[in-house]
């Protein structure tokens, strides 16, 4: 019988600093980068195209994902806005690319300065282009479980959205909550409602936040719905530059202690990452959230 297993994608080096006041140096986003992949992480966004006034920690996009050493196994992410982000993506030559479309206008227009609606057209062209170049290309529905600005997300609201998002065609799909607002049960409904969307075999991933502690038992719920990919990041470093009040994505090493002790494998090292959590906690002059670098794994080595 084959062992249950889910991906967990590595976000430290996009979302996890894209919100700090430190800004790390190329040289240690580099090194980020390689202790994730020491871990055996296969899936990682390195970065983000955007306007590097609105997010300053990405300016150096462009000559991150040029200088990251390449593996043959690992697939690096970028994530893109509009058509400017998705050249600057292709000529530094990604691997894949993650488009959003933020599913209420609110957040829409404070995030990307148009509404959902518009955000879906630019987002159509982003995937066909992405396609036909032979990138894998994801589109994440960001506040798919509540805006920070009009509140509840209703299932209809999402619905619109994703029937949107499925006429793209995608790769991948991805919930994200953006704000750290899910609990379970809704993990369950809205991963429902989007697998009951999707073409059959289209992956289904996970962008969880930790904001209010949930992000654990939000994963083992994403886990239970078929979920094939999680994203986390080293130390639960992360939130959104345009979001009020946002905080960390769940930590990678919480995820790796939590699925190792229930028998599920992630295929990460769980002592490598929570040394990568340890090197850019100092890095970044602060006590990251994650709890494994604080308590300890059990047993005890």
């Amino acid at each position: 019988m084959t062992s249950p297993s889910i991906q967990i994608l590595e976000t430290a080096p996009r979302d996890g600093l894209q919100n700090e006041d430190t800004v790390l140096s190329t040289a240690d986003k580099i090194e980020l980068v390689e202790r994730a992949v020491a871990a055996g992480a296969r899936r990682i966004e390195v970065t983000s195209f955007v306007n590097p006034q609105r997010v300053p920690q990405m300016a150096d996009a462009d000559e991150l994902m040029r200088q990251v050493p390449r593996h043959p196994e690992v697939n690096y992410a970028g994530l893109v806005l509009n058509r400017r982000g998705l050249e600057r993506a292709m000529a530094a030559e990604v691997d894949e690319i993650d488009v959003v479309v933020v599913a209420t206008d609110t957040f829409c227009g404070r995030n990307q300065g148009m509404t959902t609606a518009q955000a879906c057209d630019e987002a159509a062209g982003l995937v066909q282009e992405a396609r036909e170049a032979g990138v894998l290309a994801t589109v994440t529905v960001a506040a798919a479980f509540g805006c920070p600005f009009e509140g509840e997300v209703s299932e209809a609201r999402l619905t619109e959205v994703l029937r949107r998002v499925v006429d793209m065609g995608p790769d991948e799909v991805a919930l994200a909550d953006t704000i750290g607002v899910a609990v379970p049960t809704d993990v369950t409904v809205r991963v429902g409602l989007a697998r009951g969307l999707l073409p059959a075999g289209t992956p289904v991933r996970l962008h969880l936040h930790d904001t209010r502690h949930t992000g654990v038992a939000n994963a083992v719920a994403a886990l239970d719905a078929g979920v094939a990919t999680l994203d986390a990041s080293i130390g639960g470093t992360g939130g959104c530059p345009f979001a009020p009040a946002a905080t960390g994505n769940v930590a990678t090493e919480d995820l790796i202690y939590l699925f190792d002790r229930m028998g599920v494998d992630t295929g990460l090292d769980l002592d490598v990452v929570t040394s990568a959590t340890a090197w850019l906690q100092d890095r970044l002059g602060k006590t990251l959230p994650g709890a494994l670098l604080r308590a300890g794994a059990f047993p005890p080595n």
